[in-house]
């Protein structure tokens, strides 16, 4: 079962550039992942500072390893430097899919 998680997270305006390293970071190791089939990160466009997060993973024991992952500990320690906060990121268990 495809576990897709979505949501977003905060980085103030003003921190958005010097972070922009991390995110791009974080993008290129998750992706590498087994078991990942989609990782990205989306500015909003009428909220400064909002970025919107859309990952999906083959299963369950992927996402697991992704969590236990050695870029996820140091993706998290660069939050306090860069404001990272409000973070809302939700689970979704996919039976099925089909084109719309």
């Amino acid at each position: 079962m495809i576990v897709v998680i979505a949501g977003t997270f905060r980085v103030p305006p003003e921190a958005l550039e010097g972070f922009r390293p991390h995110m791009a970071a974080m993008l290129a190791a998750s992706r590498a992942e087994y078991g990942c089939i989609a990782y990205s990160y989306a500015l909003d466009v009428e909220e400064p500072g909002l970025v919107r997060v859309f990952e999906a993973w083959r299963d369950q024991a992927a996402l697991d390893a992704h969590q236990a992952a050695p870029h996820i500990a140091a993706w998290r320690a660069a939050w306090p430097e860069f404001g990272v906060g409000e973070r809302r990121l939700t689970a979704y268990e996919v039976a099925a899919e089909r084109p719309l």
